[in-house]
Order: structure tokens, then sequence, then C-alpha cells
């Protein structure tokens, strides 16, 4: 018997053949890579707040997805206007300005987020726009909403991994 099986025999007598395989996988888990991590998290919170923010424009629908391309002026909707004065009450701020701030952030940080650039401060950003919704305008959605925070506090804690062009600034300025 070589040393990895004896190893093994000795792993599955002592702890059990259950234990084992948790640990194995445990492993195995392990080693996905942060990067493949990060860069999973970036292009799924950047498409929920995209996908939101073209809810908000009209003359500009840009959809990867659905392959929908319309290049023009963006210009905010009417139907976003409207939810903003009637449903989305928030306070402090005239819905006119909440609508065109909103539309704009889920468009420029959705972007950035794709880039890897200002990563950070761009969840930063949907985090505190995410936790906006939350408490002034869907209290009820806090499953959905966690789920984003979750994927942002992740990104913001970890950054975008090697495949970003933050790490490419970093590495420039490290030499």
């Amino acid at each position: 018997m070589d040393n990895s099986t004896e190893t093994a025999a000795q792993t599955s007598t002592t702890t059990g053949v259950l234990p084992g395989l948790i640990e194995q996988a445990n492993t195995l888990f392990g080693r996905i890579p942060d990067t493949l991590i990060a860069m999973i998290a970036r292009f799924s919170i950047a498409g929920v707040f995209w996908k939101s923010g073209q809810t908000k424009i009209e003359g500009l629908a840009i959809d990867i997805v659905s392959g929908e391309f319309s290049l023009g002026v963006p210009r905010l909707s009417d139907s976003a206007l409207f939810l903003f004065k009637e449903e989305y009450s928030l306070p402090l701020i005239a819905p006119e300005l909440a609508a065109l701030m909103a539309a704009f952030a889920e468009h420029l940080f959705p972007i950035l987020l794709l880039l890897g650039l200002a990563t950070r401060f761009s969840a930063l950003a949907l985090l505190v726009m995410t936790l906006t919704i939350q408490i002034f305008v869907y209290p009820g959605a806090w499953p959905t909403h966690g789920v984003w925070a979750a994927v942002l506090l992740y990104l913001m804690a970890y950054g975008p991994g090697w495949c970003s062009m933050d790490h490419f600034i970093a590495a420039r300025y490290r030499r």
C-alpha cells in the first residue's frame, strides 16, 4: 500500500466514510477561485440593476440576452416618473430627481461592475440603493434584497478578482 492509500484507509476507519467524503467535498469547494465567484457576482448583480434601469428610460435599449439593441438618446420614461410620484414615496427628495438619479445609477454602476472598475465603490452605491428600496419602497421584498446585499457586500469585502480593471490598475501602481 502506498502512503495515500494508507492515509485514506486510516481516515475512513478513524472518522468514518461520510465524514471523509464531507471533508473531501469541503476541500474541493474551497478550491473554487475567488475570481470566479467575484465575476459571477459582478455580472449577475449588474444584470439586475441594468434591467431595472432599462425600465426607467426610453430611447436606448440594450439587452444582450434578448438581443435587443436600440441606440438613441435616453430620456426618462413617463411610467418611471409616475411610479416615483405615486408608488415610490421617498422622503426628502423630489420624485423627478429621484427617478433621474435611480435611472442614472442603474446604468452607470452596472457598467463599472462589468468592467471591474471602482468595484467596491459601485457595490457600495448599489447597496445604498438596495437599502433605500428595502426601507422605503418594498419592505416586504427582504429575501430578494438580502440576496442583492450579500452579493454587493461580497464585492465590497473581497473586490472584483484578478479579471478586472481594478486589478490591472492596482498591479500597475505596485511596480
